[in-house]
């Protein structure tokens, strides 16, 4: 429900219930970010839908994860359901019309939504070390295996293609040490190590080729609602780690790509962050300042980011100082920790003489929350005890032929559902070592014919670039020898060859190197 560029969040109720007024999330402060916070079952995700639905009817794009399953009703038509009707008259809400929205499903693993994928290039060392639980060496080691596949030509796009340049790495790590620092072979082990597990938790459906478009997620309909993009994080759940990493990606993702637009009327995309805890937990502290920097600087971009988690405490002070709207459902204290929390989640807000936000923040019912949304220019709102609307979408999850209906009509339908594996390192790699292998076998040829003729007693003849003076002949191909006179240090890429060619030849050339992750393609 919009008016006069405000979303509708609900209705706050006085002490003696008389003067209640609706309160509103101003549209032109929809990016300066906000905070949904409250214990399990006080209604956090009913909060997120309708806030969902209130920027997709103001033709914003939203990008929201479904955690438990039952976000995906919002692309249906909302049912009259007792609890609901009741919320509407209670708030004086009439007409209560019931609406479906437009929903683009994504999945990691492809099973209840479009493929999203990354390619290792873009997600970089940093997150890649987030990822991986990495150390201070381990992240050095992935920084310079990032500077040599950008230095060699080698496209880092796939788990397979990291996977050889690290077998690379380990096999030259002295060499390479000496001109990109110290690569420690052990470091090299953890990380491979490290791709196993993440294989085996399913990371490997994340990172591949076609990689997500920004723009797919920025869509807005022929009738001028923004897309919903849901992504199915159920299962996603069970690693947090890569849920939490991939969406700091995608943040990191739209404050690269996206230019600058200052303050619009309404923002460009709003992105809610839920479970945000897990971002934070044993997050080292460049990670966390990289949060900060971004979420600081993205609102630039018309980027709002919300982020709904059960504690205030779960975000970081430095973090939770940029978020200006704020939704604060009940919170439970009984604990000292607890309390804590309580007192932090009121002392965010600007104090109401009519009641104690600590208090009151304990006594909460379902779907009853402190509201505190920016005005005027730019100040927060007198704090309010608000009865949220009820959403004009379903309550509860779609059916699997309802979802596949959705995803069959999709925008993107086709887009992202097929793997595309175009020549990346892996494949540069093998056919270098291919090559440098049959350099190899040659020149021991040429050497075998060479010591026969000298035993045998007959003239010495030489095949074109291996002849006894390698000066002197054009196109040499017989490597020198180490002792030889004028050497040429090795390139990374002629190291990498020599490299590929050794594991070759112990394989007996079936295989370009069998590493952790077990054998690569033939």
């Amino acid at each position: 429900m919009l008016e006069d560029g405000k979303l509708y969040i609900g209705t706050s109720r006085k002490p003696d219930d008389t003067n209640n007024k609706p309160e509103y999330l101003d549209l032109k402060f929809g990016n300066r970010h906000g905070l949904v916070t409250g214990a399990t079952g006080t209604g956090k995700t009913i909060t997120l839908q309708i806030l969902a639905e209130g920027f997709s009817n103001a033709g914003v794009p939203v990008f929201c994860a479904d955690v438990k399953g039952d976000l995906s009703g919002i692309g249906a038509m909302g049912e009259a359901k007792d609890f609901l009707v009741k919320r509407a008259q209670q708030i004086g809400l009439e007409p209560y019309d019931f609406q479906e929205f437009p929903v683009i499903f994504w999945d990691i693993y492809g099973e209840k939504g479009h493929r999203v994928r990354t390619t290792m290039s873009e997600m970089g060392p940093l997150l890649l070390s987030r990822l991986m639980n990495a150390t201070d060496a381990q992240e050095g080691v992935l920084n310079i295996a990032f500077k040599i596949a950008d230095q060699g030509g080698l496209p880092l796009l796939d788990m397979k293609d990291l996977q050889a340049l690290l077998n690379y790495m380990g096999e030259n790590a002295s060499e390479l040490s000496n001109k990109y620092g110290f690569i420690s072979k052990a470091s090299v082990g953890s990380i491979q190590r490290e791709l196993l597990i993440l294989e085996q938790q399913g990371a490997e459906n994340f990172f591949g080729e076609p990689a997500l478009k920004i723009s797919d997620i920025m869509r807005t309909t022929n009738d001028g609602r923004g897309a919903i993009s849901v992504l199915a994080a159920d299962k996603l759940m069970m690693n947090p780690r890569l849920y939490g990493t991939f969406l700091l990606w995608l943040l990191s993702e739209l404050f690269e790509e996206l230019p600058e637009v200052g303050d619009p009327d309404k923002p460009k995309l709003v992105f809610f962050f839920d479970e945000a805890h897990l971002l934070f937990n044993d997050a080292p502290k460049v990670l966390i300042e990289r949060v900060e920097q971004v979420v600081r600087l993205i609102r630039s971009k018309g980027v709002g980011v919300y982020f709904v988690t059960q504690n205030p405490l779960d975000v970081p002070e430095t973090v939770l100082a940029q978020l200006g709207n704020r939704v604060q459902h009940a919170l439970r204290a009984y604990t000292p920790r607890e309390q804590k929390a309580v007192k932090t989640a009121a002392d965010t807000f600007r104090p109401n003489p009519e009641f104690d936000c600590a208090t009151v923040i304990t006594n909460l019912g379902t779907g009853e929350a402190l509201v505190s949304t920016l005005e005027g220019k730019g100040a927060p709102s007198m704090v309010e005890r608000t009865l949220i609307r009820p959403p004009a979408s379903r309550v509860g999850p779609l059916t699997e032929a309802e979802r596949a209906h959705v995803m069959q009509i999709s925008p993107v339908a086709g887009l992202y559902d097929e793997d595309f594996d175009r020549e990346s390192a892996y494949e540069i790699l093998a056919k270098r070592a291919a090559q440098a292998t049959q350099q190899t076998n040659d020149a021991k040829k040429a050497e075998e014919a060479d010591d026969q003729s000298s035993s045998g007693g007959g003239s010495i003849w030489t095949l074109p670039g291996f002849g006894t003076d390698s000066s002197s002949s054009s196109g040499s191909a017989r490597p020198r020898s180490a002792s030889t006179g004028g050497r040429q240090r090795e390139t990374v890429v002629e190291a990498a060859m020599k490299s590929a060619a050794r594991s070759m030849a112990n394989s007996l050339g079936r295989a370009l190197v069998r590493g952790i992750l077990g054998s690569l393609k033939r």
